[in-house]
């Protein structure tokens, strides 16, 4: 992740919760109290979003110590400490809530998307996630595929052209509509076009797109479809794709098969915040 993108978001995250102050801590502890605790895994799957430990903390103070035992990635199982904290109580308890909830999403997608690269078993075909993120969290959920196993798709609207069935019914058809983009971008800019019959895949063809998606379309009709696309234009399949289908469509030999599940239909992994305080008062 981008670290300046990172601490700008996180520091967005913490001055919603926190607002002017933490009222409870700091009515508890002085900010020269310290303490330490552990963060814990309490089920088993896959860590993503270390770096939010530390770069969170460190908004507050970069003298806290953070000692991370797992990378993004590894597989937890059920009492794994992922990270041990050092330094002021009141800055550990202000911070506790998001770095949670950053990770415990995170590590959700991550997760899903192990699960799914494993039920799809290809040497050849890919998962990869769409634009069906959370606002304002799409940096995270995007990496978090990634450790999961999978590929990002486009970032946003800014990265790639992707010409859906709402552009080509605009436009008057898959031509019309990749000429006016051919015209506008540059050639660094991939194109890639939505078809849902041969026909459509045939004109995208004609007209030169870079990759072709399949939408909504049968593991039947996706092979159908792969054998008429040419080696050097990049195949996906998407639309309503379980789990249980993935192992199907990867036999179809399409490139890539995205999933709007990744990061809209996770279950966050239960991570916790174990304290062990040691308190201790720093002297000058």
């Amino acid at each position: 992740m981008n670290k300046i993108k990172l601490r700008e978001n996180l520091q967005q995250f913490l001055l919603e919760d926190i607002g002017e102050r933490d009222v409870t801590s700091t009515a508890i502890f002085p900010e020269t109290e310290n303490g330490e605790g552990s963060i814990i895994a309490k089920e088993s799957g896959v860590l993503a979003g270390v770096e939010v430990i530390k770069e969170c903390l460190h908004l507050f103070d970069s003298n806290i110590e953070v000692t991370l035992h797992k990378r993004d990635g590894e597989v937890l199982h059920p009492g794994d400490v992922i990270a041990t904290v050092q330094g002021p109580i009141v800055y550990l308890l202000m911070a506790e809530r998001i770095i949670l909830n950053l990770l415990q999403r995170m590590s959700g997608i991550a997760t899903l998307t192990y699960s799914a690269v494993m039920a799809l078993d290809s040497n050849h075909t890919k998962i990869c996630d769409t634009r069906k993120t959370t606002p304002g969290l799409r940096m995270f959920e995007k990496y978090a595929v990634t450790c999961g196993g999978g590929s990002n798709h486009r970032y946003g609207l800014y990265d790639g052209v992707m010409i859906k069935d709402n552009h080509i019914s605009f436009s008057g058809g898959i031509t019309n509509a990749v000429k006016a983009v051919k015209e506008k971008v540059g050639h660094m800019v991939k194109i890639e076009v939505e078809t849902e019959t041969k026909e459509e895949v045939l004109e995208a063809i004609e007209v030169g797109a870079d990759v072709i998606m399949f939408d909504n379309r049968t593991p039947s009709e996706v092979s159908e479809f792969v054998k008429l696309v040419p080696k050097h234009i990049v195949t996906e399949a998407s639309g309503g794709i379980t789990i249980e289908q993935l192992r199907e469509y990867g036999k179809t030999g399409v490139d890539f098969i995205s999933l709007g599940m990744l990061t809209h239909s996770y279950k966050a992994l239960d991570i916790s915040f174990v304290t062990g305080w040691k308190r201790t008062e720093e002297t000058e």
